[in-house]
């Protein structure tokens, strides 16, 4: 399926938001009229499908990286019992020596 222009829109700011003046998430509501959670879920939507690829494989490319070491960061510390908040689900984390 084509890219739609929505979807163009969000490649297009994606590549270039770093040039607009002030933070990411005000320029998302101002140029793009959505709440950045939801640009968020619509581009890595996007970011997984051949058309976005063949759009910009550059920046498709780099999202998928980023987006691939976030989810194994996640996971590692998943694995090692730590939450987010730095705490782990077992209690303080002592160091091996």
């Amino acid at each position: 399926m084509p890219l739609s222009d929505r979807d163009r829109a969000l490649l297009d700011f994606e590549s270039q938001w770093q040039r607009h003046v002030g933070a990411k998430e005000e320029a998302i509501r101002a140029e793009l009229e959505l709440a950045p959670a939801r640009y968020y879920q619509l581009l890595g939507r996007l970011i997984e499908t051949g058309d976005a690829l063949e759009y910009d494989p550059m920046l498709v490319k780099r999202l998928r990286r980023i987006r691939d070491s976030r989810h194994g960061a996640r996971v590692a510390r998943v694995s090692a019992g730590v939450r987010p908040t730095g705490s782990t689900l077992t209690g303080p984390q002592v160091s091996a020596r």
